[in-house]
C-alpha cells in the first residue's frame, strides 16, 4: 500500500467529471487500499479517486466513530463504486464540512438528511440502501467530487472567494516557511 498525494484546489483535475468504473480489477482494489491508507494518514473520513488524480467514479469512506466516548475510533471502511443517488429527502440539514482538497477550511453546507443510494462494493456486488446522518452527508460530499464539485461551490460567492484567497496566500507563504 502507498500514501498518494492529495490534489488541492485550484488543481484542474478536481474539476473533471469522473468516468464510470467498468470492472472491479486487482488494480482497482490496489487503488482502493491506497486510498484508504491516504485518507487515514491525512486524516480524513472520505476520499474520492479524483482527489488522488484518478478521475474514476470511486470513493472510500470511514467515519471512524469511537465505540465509546474516549475509546479508539472503530474503523468501518466502506467502498462506493459508481455510486448514484436514487432519491433524496426534501429535508435539508446543515453540516460543518471540510475537505482534504481544501485544507484547513470549514463551512456549513445544507444537504438532504436522508438519501437512497445504489453502488457497487469492493467485490463488485450491487448494493442499494437508505442512508441517513453523517454517512449521508459524507457520501453526498464525496459524490460531488465525482462531478467536479467542491464543497465550497455550495457557499456564497463571498465565502468561497475568501477561502480561495486564504488558500492562495497560504501557498505563497509555504516556501518561505521551509527556507
Amino acid at each position: 500500500m502507498a500514501i498518494l498525494p492529495i490534489l488541492e484546489t485550484p488543481d484542474p483535475v478536481l474539476r473533471q467529471i469522473s468516468i464510470p468504473v467498468e470492472t472491479v480489477t486487482d488494480e482497482l482494489r490496489t487503488l482502493i487500499d491506497d486510498m484508504f491508507e491516504t485518507m487515514y494518514a491525512a486524516p480524513g473520513i472520505g476520499l474520492a479517486a479524483v482527489q488522488v488524480g484518478v478521475p474514476k467514479r470511486l470513493l472510500v469512506i470511514d467515519l471512524q466513530e469511537p465505540e465509546e466516548e474516549e475509546g479508539e475510533p472503530v474503523r468501518k471502511p466502506l467502498v462506493f463504486i459508481n455510486p448514484e443517488i436514487l432519491e433524496a429527502s426534501d429535508t435539508l440539514q446543515p453540516y460543518l464540512e471540510g475537505c482534504l482538497s481544501v485544507p484547513e477550511h470549514y463551512a456549513d453546507v445544507e444537504r438532504p438528511d436522508r438519501i437512497r443510494a445504489r453502488w457497487l462494493d469492493a467485490d463488485g456486488k450491487a448494493r442499494e440502501e437508505e442512508i441517513t446522518g453523517m454517512l449521508a452527508v459524507v457520501l453526498q460530499h464525496e459524490m460531488d467530487h465525482l462531478q467536479g464539485i467542491l464543497f465550497i461551490d455550495h457557499l456564497s460567492r463571498l465565502k468561497r472567494d475568501m477561502i480561495l484567497r486564504k488558500l492562495a496566500k497560504a501557498r505563497k507563504e509555504q516556501p518561505r516557511k521551509a527556507a
